[in-house]
Formats: C-alpha cells, sequence, structure tokens
C-alpha cells in the first residue's frame, strides 16, 4: 500500500514537473514570437537605438517635368487683379480626369477641373493637349511638355509681360497623383500637395501601413518611355534613401504585400484545417489523460 502510495505521489510530482516545464517552454515560445514581431513592426533598424545621430546619403531630387494630359494650375498677378481675371477665371472650369469618371467639360486642350476617387479633392487648371501645348486667354499657346514647372513659370511670365506690367506668375502641377495599395490603412489615389514627394510621404498620406504589410518588401511600379519599372524596398534598412525610387514620380504606385499571417488567416481551407488539427489534437490530448 505504501508502494503503491509512493508511486503515485511520484507520479503526480512527475505530472508537475513536466507541466511547469511545458508552461515555461509556452511562455519562451510566446515572448520570441512576441520579439520577432516587434522587430517586423519597426523601420530603419539598421540604426543603433544609442545613436544620437547618423548621416545617410540621399538620393538626387529631380523636378518632374510636364506631360501630356497633365493639369496646371496658373495665375497671373499684377498691381491690378482686375486686371489678370481673364486669364486666372478658366482655372476653375471643368474637365474630366483620367479614371475619375465622367464630367462636365470642354474637349480639346482647353482648362478644366476633375475629382480624383476617394480624395475629395477638385483638380483644376490648364489641360495640356497632345501636341504639349497649354491655352492661356489673352497670352495664347504655350509649350510645356518636357518642361519643369519653373520653366513653364518663366515662359509664361515672358509672354504675360507683353500684355501685363511686371507680373508675377506661379505654376503648379494640380494632378500630381500617387496611389498606393495593399496594406496601408487607406489605400487610394491622392493628390500630393508638392512635387517633391518621398515613398515615406505616401505611406503617411495613406495612414501607415497595417500590421500585416511586409515592411521589407514594399515596392513601387512606375511607367516610363511606355515601359513599367519596378523597385523594392526594404524599410528595415535607411539605405531606401540612396534609391532614385526614393523620390516619386507622377502617377507612381507603391504596393505594400501582406504577410504569411495576413495570407494564413484569409485562406478559408487553411483556417479549417487549423480548425480541424486544433480539434483533433485536444480529443487526443483528452482520451491520454483519462488513460493514464
Amino acid at each position: 500500500m505504501k508502494f503503491f502510495s509512493w508511486g503515485t505521489h511520484a507520479f503526480a510530482k512527475a505530472k508537475g514537473v513536466v507541466f511547469i516545464r511545458t508552461t515555461i517552454i509556452i511562455a519562451v515560445v510566446f515572448s520570441m514570437v512576441a520579439c520577432s514581431s516587434a522587430k517586423r513592426m519597426g523601420y530603419f533598424q539598421d540604426v543603433p537605438d544609442s545613436l544620437t545621430s547618423k548621416a545617410v546619403a540621399q538620393a538626387v531630387y529631380k523636378s518632374p517635368t510636364v506631360q501630356v494630359d497633365d493639369i496646371l494650375q496658373i495665375t497671373v498677378q499684377t498691381l491690378d487683379p482686375g486686371a489678370t481675371m481673364a486669364i486666372n477665371q478658366p482655372n476653375s472650369a471643368s474637365w474630366p480626369l483620367a479614371g475619375s469618371g465622367a464630367a462636365s467639360g470642354t474637349p480639346g486642350g482647353g482648362t478644366g477641373a476633375a475629382v480624383v476617387p476617394n480624395t475629395g479633392s477638385a483638380v483644376s487648371g490648364f489641360l495640356v493637349d497632345h501636341d504639349g501645348n497649354i491655352e492661356l486667354p489673352l497670352v495664347g499657346k504655350v509649350q510645356v511638355k518636357d518642361k519643369t514647372t519653373d520653366e513653364v513659370r518663366e515662359l509664361v511670365r515672358q509672354k504675360a509681360a507683353q500684355f501685363y506690367k511686371d507680373p508675377v506668375v506661379n505654376v503648379r502641377l494640380a494632378n500630381f497623383k500617387i496611389t498606393v495599395l495593399g496594406e496601408v490603412n487607406r489605400p487610394s489615389t491622392y493628390i500630393m500637395p508638392s512635387e517633391k514627394v518621398t515613398l515615406l510621404d505616401a505611406l503617411g498620406m495613406a495612414g501607415d501601413m497595417t500590421i500585416y504589410g511586409r515592411r521589407e518588401n514594399v515596392m513601387v511600379i512606375r511607367e516610363e518611355n511606355g515601359q513599367k519599372q519596378f523597385a523594392r524596398f526594404d524599410l528595415n534598412n535607411s539605405n531606401l534613401f540612396t534609391s532614385p525610387f526614393y523620390y516619386l514620380k507622377q502617377g507612381d504606385v507603391v504596393y505594400v504585400e501582406p504577410n504569411k499571417q495576413k495570407v494564413t488567416g484569409t485562406d478559408v481551407s487553411a483556417v479549417r484545417r487549423i480548425s480541424i488539427i486544433t480539434a483533433v489534437t485536444t480529443l487526443a490530448i483528452v482520451l491520454l489523460t483519462r488513460i493514464k
């Protein structure tokens, strides 16, 4: 009887040791998973925590050039605001923008306004026709294709100076749009407030990546000379600042790929298999416990 009691006590003690060890292993595994998840969430992990400052080379910024179907906002200012009303008024006319659906307007290389989906922003200005020209009231046609907005401003100023005294001209690319897709909080097409736009600016506009976004594999898609170009970024590495794709161009698409957790979570068959395996494992554990 004593031997049986001692054996039972030893078995219970052994079960307690196994339980404690199992608990410790599970805790270690969870902590490792939590640490790895935290590591995947951060940006620029190659910069040490103890570092107070670090100089990183940055890509050279090149001003975008005006292309066919772009929309330019142009204003001419003089000491007499009424004198330039004719040239400034058409900036508020209606014009359809590619991908924005139907809108009222007058065909041709004239003026227009458009709304980009999901942005709520009206885009107005002078449309660049297929010959690369815009036509301004009184001033006439101006060749703007392949020129920067600074160059266009100087051209318009020279032409406007024939009709106005000391005109001040402002030119802005009104339809500088960037599309952000994938695992971000607000995927959409955005009209950027500035021509100098970085990859981080676009992600910030889209509300940053979700927890399911692969920070080590962010893609930028660009069309140049009739060809698609692709570039991948690792946001865990500060070398992205040196890439020629770091500064975005008009029409670029930023795509954030989902990680394995998101893919697994949305795969119905995978979830079903996991549920079946979990149920079978639980049943086996219960049966083994009762047999013992």
